[in-house]
């Protein structure tokens, strides 16, 4: 397969297009000049002239209307199919995060993103330890560990833990006097693996930032996920410590955020997606999706 010179085509497509050299030079970036050069280079290819010029004006001659309507496609269709190998497809994104992110906060939201999104197809891979951050895993990531180099880190939130606890056990808590009555019942305590970049001793941690000792008698019961010990203290198992989004994603009213201090752990969440897909309108619609639905746990 024998080309023409692409640049030559780029410059006639753009002239042609706009109806003007100095438009196509101002678009293309380069000067008028050599915007002229390029289409004199690919009329002499051509061995056929593509516009009748008189004075400054100029117009296409038959072989150059039939040209652009050629090659005014091909280049659309060579853009398209560039742009799904860069950007991926238009209208779909994937999403990699973490399962208590997806499955306690996001999910329950994805209702309201449909709605003020609704041509854009959001598929959710969820991830345990740091994701590989290529196209293969997804288009875009929530971690708590943004690669450097080639990215864009968007910062979502700063974990902060509360105490919180379900309907039943806060009847018998309420009137009580806090901390002190929290002692008398289990503690769920979740074991973070050092990817999560979290302390392995929740309580001891929040108990500090409150000014006491968690007492040495206290009952508790140990999980491997957050995801595990919300469920737990959803069926009045206990009383654990999650982050506000947990609660905030309870419509029902299955938990109830205690009214005592929170402990931050150090731990920040941020969107994440590579530099060369910082102007794909999908992902800047989701990033600020994301910034808003975060502002609003806040409130």
């Amino acid at each position: 397969m024998k080309l023409p010179p692409l640049r030559a085509v780029q410059c006639f497509e753009s002239v042609a297009r706009l109806n003007s050299f100095s438009k196509a030079a101002e678009h293309l970036n380069v000067t008028q000049s050599a915007v002229s050069h390029q289409v004199k280079l690919l009329e002499q290819y051509l061995n056929e002239p593509l516009f009748n010029r008189s004075g400054r004006s100029f117009s296409l001659t038959d072989a150059g209307n039939r040209y652009y309507q050629e090659v005014s496609h091909s280049l659309t269709s060579l853009a398209s199919a560039t742009q799904k190998i860069r950007y991926g497809e238009p209208g779909h994104i994937r999403l990699a995060l973490y399962s208590s992110l997806a499955v306690k906060w996001l999910i329950p939201r994805l209702e309201s993103f449909k709605h003020d999104s609704p041509d854009i197809d959001l598929t959710l891979n969820m991830i345990v330890d740091e994701a590989d951050f290529s196209d293969r895993v997804a288009d875009c990531f929530i971690t708590t560990t943004p690669p450097k180099g080639e990215f864009v880190s968007l910062f979502l939130f700063a974990e902060k833990l509360y105490p919180a606890c379900g309907k039943g056990m806060w009847q018998q808590l309420k009137n009580q006097s806090l901390p002190n009555e929290l002692w008398k019942h289990p503690l769920l305590s979740v074991q973070y693996d050092e990817s999560e970049q979290r302390s392995t001793n929740d309580w001891q941690q929040w108990c500090k930032s409150g000014g006491f000792e968690l007492p040495k008698n206290v009952r508790v019961n140990h999980f491997s996920h957050v995801i595990l010990a919300a469920e737990a203290a959803r069926y009045n198992l206990g009383i654990t410590l999650i982050d506000a989004f947990f609660i905030a994603s309870q419509h029902d009213n299955h938990l109830v955020k205690l009214p005592l201090h929170g402990v931050e752990t150090g731990c920040k969440f941020y969107f994440v997606y590579k530099k060369s897909r910082a102007k794909q309108t999908d992902i800047i619609t989701l990033s600020r999706w994301l910034k808003a639905q975060w502002a609003e746990v806040k409130k």
